[in-house]
């Protein structure tokens, strides 16, 4: 399968039209999964916009984490916070299949977009809340993120070195966890509407998406009352397994999760440690990792990583190397399996996002669309909703919409302003 094959292909879902009103991303993210398989998402945001629009690395007018998660969507500036533009919303809502939120009460129901007010406008509404902690209960209204969701599900402090500090982890793990969680979801409830004609609310939380991914980690407790400690990269149950040195001064994982992995590491190292009383056993290695991961770090210190990783794969070990965020675009496993995929942009040439991992041999995902400018199918949208170029320039003076060009148009005059408060 290549991206011509993709190009040919609408996707699994086309037909479908998702609204993604959430920000930031576990909801949008989750939107653009729906996307990457074919669905039509529109992206509705106030003027401000997202709030991923407005922070982290630049380029051009745009900014990285936003540009990373929101491909495959049209965007839509509509002031909800406006009662007059609840009708452009109740329009766009008719054609949905699929609406995301995240938006904490009370403001939810300010804003018209809790599940009883958008199903009076769609009766067979899919709408999912996403929410930190759950839509009701002790924690219920309170702000939370990924970070917050660690520490209460523990995460924090079962990561790190054993006699460290909590640390969390390297990415938005509980995120992007919760995105999948949320377009499995809403696959469930159209399936269940496809059988009884009937939409339904959904709610997902972060911490109940980090709940259920700790199965293999609270579990040992909830069946055995086994409280699992920190162990760095080492593991609870083997050795050796960990992180190991290189002589230019790089890295790589080794991990032996049974008997013959370990033999596979001595006979690839030119080393008899399988025959030594201290090494002999799993029970034993774990007993003495402190010796073992010393001899193992001398031995693999002879080696350049990348002559290292082959000699541990050619012997069948599990190896891998610890790769830098440049050495990871450049992967040719990764790039074999199209997960960095190149789109062209109409103001920044061409971006690259990472691709489409569920692979379909049928009607394959893609990724068709670059990631939106704020407002920039504003016309295109309430031209389908069949507002007239009359109307749409009535509803664009009055500030319930605005397109892109009206975006740099306010950016512009804020900045004149404060450019002008800051001389006098």
């Amino acid at each position: 399968m290549n991206m011509n094959d993709q190009e040919k292909s609408p996707g699994p879902l086309e037909g479908l039209r998702v609204l993604d009103v959430s920000t930031m991303l576990a909801g949008p993210y989750a939107a653009t999964i729906l996307g990457d398989m074919g669905a039509d998402v529109i992206k509705i945001e106030s003027h401000y916009g997202d709030d991923s629009r407005h922070l982290g690395p630049r380029r051009g007018t745009e900014r990285s984490p936003f540009l990373s998660l929101n491909r495959n969507k049209r965007d839509l500036v509509l002031d909800l916070q406006r009662e007059a533009a609840q009708e452009v919303f109740a329009r766009m809502v008719k054609t949905a299949d699929i609406l995301i939120s995240n938006v904490r009460e009370p403001a939810l129901t300010k804003l018209g977009l809790n599940y009883q007010q958008v199903k009076a406008h769609k009766a067979d509404i899919v709408w999912i809340g996403v929410t930190a902690f759950g839509p009701d209960g002790p924690y219920a209204g309170r702000p939370g993120i990924d970070f917050l969701a660690q520490g209460y599900t523990g995460v924090l402090s079962l990561n790190g070195e054993s006699d460290g500090a909590p640390v969390r982890t390297g990415f938005p793990a509980v995120d992007v966890m919760t995105s999948l969680l949320v377009s499995n979801a809403a696959l469930a409830a159209l399936r269940v509407r496809d059988q009884t004609g009937e939409g339904q609310r959904i709610e997902v939380s972060l911490l109940d998406a980090l709940m259920h991914a700790q199965a293999s980690s609270i579990g040992p407790y909830l069946t055995a009352e086994f409280v699992p400690p920190r162990t760095g990269n080492r593991s609870l149950y083997f050795a050796p397994s960990g992180c190991y040195p290189t002589k230019d001064d790089k890295y790589v994982v080794i991990t032996t999760p049974a008997e013959k992995f370990f033999g596979k590491l001595c006979r690839a190292l030119d080393v008899q440690w399988d025959s030594e009383e201290r090494f002999r056993t799993i029970d034993r290695r774990l007993a003495n990792e402190d010796e073992l991961d010393a001899v193992i770090s001398s031995r693999t210190s002879q080696y350049n990583r990348e002559e290292l990783v082959e000699k541990l794969i050619a012997a069948d070990v599990l190896t891998a190397p610890i790769n830098e965020v440049e050495d990871v675009v450049k992967d040719p496993q990764i790039l074999h399996n199209e997960m960095i995929v190149g789109i062209d942009h109409p103001t920044l040439g061409k971006v690259n996002v990472t691709g489409m991992p569920i692979k379909f041999y049928k009607t394959p995902g893609s990724i068709r669309m670059h990631p939106p400018m704020l407002g920039e199918h504003t016309n295109e949208l309430l031209q389908e909703l069949g507002y007239s170029k009359q109307d749409i320039a009535g509803l664009q003076n009055s500030g319930l919409v605005a397109d892109n060009d009206e975006i740099l148009r306010i950016k512009a005059e804020r900045r004149a302003q404060k450019k002008a408060a800051a001389g006098q």
